[in-house]
């Protein structure tokens, strides 16, 4: 999966309702994508060093002027001095409250008891959902950006909805999701007592209830329900071989053979956001040498990163 000039892994990337990978040449300045359909072969090795991606701002990629090497184990891909570059103009870190373009608030629903808030920019439409794992959601309303952050704090304060949720609560939700028309009925009661609320800004415009799921997006139906492994922090050298099986947010869901087992198939989760920086090649095993974590339960699970 390397090239001419070396390809670096940029981590997920999804193409409408389709999982892939991202890839970057700094030598040549130029992008790539490699789609990850249901039955795709995976087969690549890590090599070299985990590496800092720089900073990416719309079509604009600035390379990391340091080359720092980032951990492997972190979802971030960039390191501390680009991270505050990035920051220094973002939405999400609040330092771009000038931006002209309409906002959509939104309703996400992950899992039983899991409902979040949030903000994505209009144009993007409901890719910010598909990137974050949203199972199913709905639309809260439209608007200038200050008006959207409003909406999304006054459900914070007043509803207690939160803003994110940790990688482990969402994995752990899939495996036991309610029916469909259970997460709907939940972001339903949630949408009426959001507009019910006062203090809404008058400069968001609200929209009607209205419910899209992604069960078929995600093929959360070809997820197991139990015995899930997890890729942890893969390293350099380390393979991941197998077959994939569903993709979910950044969770790209791999069935293959984990060494140094007894040769049985295994499912096991893979956070695609922790291959980025990383130059990957053509495995020369059969296998998983990658370390895969056994499943656990409840409180055992880590926290994860948070997006």
């Amino acid at each position: 999966m390397s090239g001419p000039g070396g390809w670096w892994c940029t981590g997920p990337s999804w193409a409408g309702t389709e999982p892939g990978l991202g890839w970057y040449s700094p030598g040549r300045g130029e992008r790539r994508r490699s789609a990850l359909p249901v039955g795709k072969a995976l087969a690549f090795a890590l090599t070299g060093e985990r590496r800092c991606l720089g900073v990416r701002r719309g079509a604009r990629w600035t390379s990391c002027p340091y080359a720092a090497v980032i951990d492997a184990g972190v979802a971030r891909d960039q390191c501390a001095d680009c991270a505050r570059l990035d920051r220094s103009r973002s939405v999400a870190a609040d330092t771009m409250a000038d931006d002209p373009r309409t906002y959509g608030v939104y309703l996400a629903y992950f899992g039983p008891g899991l409902l979040k808030v949030g903000i994505t920019a209009a144009e993007r439409g409901a890719a910010r959902l598909v990137e974050q794992g949203a199972i199913t959601y709905a639309w809260l309303g439209h608007g200038p950006l200050m008006a959207a952050r409003r909406a999304e704090a006054l459900l914070g304060s007043a509803l207690d909805v939160r803003d994110r949720f940790g990688k482990a609560e969402k994995r752990a939700a899939r495996a036991a999701l309610p029916p469909v028309p259970e997460r709907a009925a939940a972001l339903a009661g949630l949408h009426e007592a959001a507009r019910g609320l006062a203090g809404w800004p008058e400069a968001l415009e609200p929209a009607a209830f209205a419910w899209t799921d992604h069960t078929e997006v995600f093929g959360l139906e070809r997820i197991p329900g139990a015995g899930v492994g997890e890729c942890t922090g893969p390293a350099a050298g380390d393979e991941i071989v197998g077959d994939v099986v569903a993709g979910v947010g950044a969770d790209l869901y791999v069935r293959g053979v984990v060494a140094p087992g007894e040769g049985a198939a295994e499912v096991f989760a893979v956070d695609t956001r922790l291959l980025a920086g990383w130059v990957l090649q053509g495995a020369t095993g059969g296998v998983t040498t990658a370390v895969v974590r056994a499943p656990k339960g409840g409180a055992e699970d880590e926290q994860g990163s948070l997006f």
